[in-house]
C-alpha cells in the first residue's frame, strides 16, 4: 500500500467534520426558498394525482359497464375536487407552519 492511499491524519478529520457540520448549517438558513420550491412541487403533484386516479378509475369503471365517457367524467370532477382539498389543506399546513416559525 502506498503512503498516498492512506488516510488524511485524525488531526485533519476534526477540522473536516467541523467543515462539514457548518455547510449543513448554512445550507439550513439558505434552505428557505427550496422548502418553498418543495411545497410547490408536492402540491403540483398532489393535483396532478388525484386527477389521474380519478380518470383511471372512471375510465375503468366505464369499461366494465360500457358506458363511455360517462363515469370518466364524474370521476375527473370528483378527482379535481379532490386534488383542490389536498393542496388547500397542505397550503394550510405550510400556512400554519411558517406562523410558529417551524418550515
Amino acid at each position: 500500500m502506498k503512503r498516498d492511499d492512506l488516510p488524511p491524519p485524525m488531526e485533519g478529520l476534526d477540522a473536516r467534520i467541523r467543515g462539514a457540520r457548518d455547510a449543513r448549517e448554512d445550507a439550513k438558513s439558505n434552505g428557505q426558498q427550496s422548502t418553498g420550491l418543495a411545497w410547490a412541487a408536492r402540491l403540483t403533484t398532489e393535483m396532478f394525482a388525484a386527477l389521474v386516479v380519478g380518470g383511471g378509475l372512471g375510465w375503468l369503471v366505464d369499461r366494465w359497464l360500457g358506458t363511455r365517457p360517462w363515469f370518466m367524467l364524474v370521476f375527473l370532477l370528483i378527482g379535481c375536487a379532490a386534488g383542490m382539498l389536498n393542496a388547500y389543506r397542505t397550503a394550510q399546513r405550510f400556512e400554519s407552519g411558517a406562523d410558529d416559525g417551524v418550515s
